[in-house]
């Protein structure tokens, strides 16, 4: 019996990838409950089960009394030396219990005790596999969409995840059967069971991205400091280098701008400005002004974090964007409030701004 039990235990392990180990502590457990409830059981007993020696034992525990008082927990003298020849009155003895013999009823708890620890066991597992797949890029197969909440169902491996409409990019229609990336935003555990969290719109896709195409940022060498993000549109990428010998920006660029164009298109075509970090703000955001020129930073409230940007008159409309997009990325990158003005149309301090300006700039800061 013991060698069909042990052969089960490690036939479980092995079908589920639960240790053996786990699945022995939950099984002491639901026959401790079972032998607890059994009508000639006792609350004081012990399970022995041990995998390598194949050792199988349960037991209940008695006090051997003179009369009894409580059948539960004592045994007389006489029935207690039909189990230990050398028992006497106020010891306690071990009485071995087989499992067949627990009665129907506790055997069912035992199963269900033993059922609701397995399914916690490959929740726990699948908790642990999730979590070790966080602010990491996995790839998935479309299942289907819900063409009512416009969320599409993913697989993963050989999990189901939901990718919400919010985190999905506008301009891309995912059908089914088809292979997509996917970022692990966050690992929720609910009533039901682990759950992921992905996203295509988190900038932190963009950011693993680029740590598995560009060697230097694998290696280190080379670190980005910032990501701003409107997905499926544009994103700025702010790196930095250890190395005053390697070029942050032409090591994510890569020879003939074949590193970033993979990602590129990885990303359906958005476009991504991949700009210098400086600790010198105004050289900061100078730089994240790209692809416009800039003429000068001033720093109108360090505390505030605002500053005010010149540029050439036919560069404004570049340094602002397509409806405040560059100058709204900036902004977001840098962690500045950034008021634009043309190189012409500079006012005092005192008078009032230009009305077109003026809009351009609030519509960056937002």
């Amino acid at each position: 019996m013991n060698q069909e039990f042990f052969d089960a235990l490690y036939l479980m392990e092995k079908e589920k990838g639960i240790p053996a180990e786990y699945l022995v502590e939950k099984i002491k457990v639901a026959i401790g409950i079972a032998v607890k409830k059994d009508p000639a059981g006792s609350e004081d007993n012990i399970v022995e089960i041990d995998p390598v020696t194949k050792k199988f034992y349960v037991a209940m525990r008695k006090t051997v009394v003179e009369e009894i008082d409580d059948p539960y927990t004592e045994i007389v003298l006489a029935e207690a030396q039909k189990y230990n020849k050398l028992a006497k009155v106020g010891d306690v003895i071990e009485i071995p219990l087989e499992p067949k013999k627990f009665g129907r009823i506790a055997a069912q708890s035992a199963k269900h005790v033993i059922r609701q620890g397995i399914r916690e066991a490959e929740k726990g597992l699948l908790l642990k596999e999730y979590q070790s797949r966080q602010h990491d890029i996995v790839t998935a197969t479309v299942l289907k969409s819900d063409p009512k909440r416009g969320s599409v169902t993913l697989e993963i491996g050989n999990s189901e995840a939901l990718l919400p409409k919010s985190e999905q990019v506008p301009t891309e229609e995912l059908k089914d059967g088809q292979k997509v990336r996917v970022y692990v935003v966050d690992v929720q555990n609910g009533e039901k069971g682990p759950r992921l969290m992905i996203s295509r719109t988190h900038p932190g896709l963009v950011k693993r991205l680029f740590e598995m195409q560009v060697p230097e940022i694998y290696d280190g060498v080379v670190e980005i400091r910032a990501i701003s993000r409107e997905a499926g549109s544009r994103s700025k990428l702010a790196v930095y280098s250890r190395d005053e010998n390697v070029d942050p920006v032409g090591a994510c660029i890569g020879p003939k701008g074949s590193r970033v164009s993979s990602i590129v298109e990885e990303l359906g075509g958005e476009k991504i400005d991949v700009i210098k970090y400086s600790d010198d703000p105004a050289e900061f955001i100078s730089a994240a002004l790209s692809p416009a020129n800039v003429l000068s930073v001033e720093i109108v409230d360090e505390a505030l974090k605002s500053c005010r940007v010149t540029v050439p008159d036919h560069q404004l409309s570049l340094a602002i964007g397509n409806k405040g997009q560059n100058a709204r990325l900036a902004a977001k990158l840098t962690g500045w409030k950034i008021d634009i003005r043309p190189e012409s149309g500079f006012y005092g301090e005192d008078e009032e701004e230009h009305p077109a300006d003026t809009a351009k700039a609030e519509e960056a800061d937002q």
